[in-house]
């Protein structure tokens, strides 16, 4: 059964730095599109950025450009986030979805989804 686990949320202060990582048991791992989505409370799921396999090429949402970084090392079977200066409204649970063919901003288009981690920022 495949696994997809989110770590590393917290709470930070604006304008620190939080780097989120996304394990998924799935081979060939290298192989896999990858992304990263987020919810706030009481608003819908937004995307957040995605990676192609290999890290050939990443897209980001407008909301976060210049301020986050998607990234993956496959040897890890790992995805990464990390973000910068953060802000409030960047207050959300952060979950990584996981898929072999499909590379795009729709969370149900992935086959596989984790649960999520909190960031909240606050100060």
């Amino acid at each position: 059964q495949v696994q997809v686990v989110e770590s590393g949320g917290g709470l930070v202060q604006p304008g620190d730095s939080l780097r989120l990582s996304c394990a998924a048991s799935v081979r060939p791992f290298s192989e896999y599109c990858m992304a990263w989505f987020r919810q706030a409370p009481g608003k819908e799921r937004e995307f957040v950025a995605f990676i192609s396999p290999a890290g050939v090429s990443s897209m980001y949402a407008d909301s976060v450009k210049g301020r986050f970084i998607i990234s993956r090392d496959d040897a890890k079977m790992t995805m990464y986030l990390q973000m910068h200066s953060l802000k409030p409204e960047d207050t959300a649970i952060y979950a990584c979805a996981v898929d072999v063919g499909y590379l795009g901003p729709n969370w149900w288009d992935y086959d596989y989804r984790g649960q999520g981690t909190q960031v909240t920022v606050s100060s």
